[in-house]
């Protein structure tokens, strides 16, 4: 056998799609930042990858490049329905939240955070 041939495959399928061998990271999360630009020390360091993981994940969307952008799209278009189906359902609660009175004893946290909050919008 070459020395080689037992190492397992830096990139593999889950049911979260394509994902860095031995984490939870997808390459739809590397993708965020790779089409942001960001340097690839960064990008490792966000995730607490090693060079080697890091490079074969941005080496498997080089070569994969039209695969990946199609998944890393749909990926995208899930998460926005996603957003919009929990901002649509949590619209009233949100709204009856904010009408409820604050409770007894927070009334100087609220108005610093009332005056934090004037301050950024002025």
């Amino acid at each position: 056998m070459t020395p080689g041939s037992h190492r397992q495959p830096a990139i593999i399928r889950t049911e979260r799609g394509l994902t860095i061998s031995g984490t939870r990271i997808t390459l739809y999360d590397v993708m965020d930042y790779v089409t942001a630009q960001y340097p690839s020390k960064f990008i490792a360091s966000l995730f607490d990858l090693s060079e080697a993981q890091i490079n074969a994940a941005l080496s498997y969307i080089e070569t994969h490049r039209a695969e990946v952008e199609a998944e890393y799209q749909q990926v995208l278009k899930e998460a926005e329905e996603l957003r919009q189906y929990y901002e649509e359902q949590n619209r009233q609660l949100i709204a009856r939240i904010a009408t409820l009175p604050a409770k007894p004893g927070t009334e100087a946290a609220w108005e610093k955070l009332q005056a934090a909050r004037a301050k950024r919008e002025s």
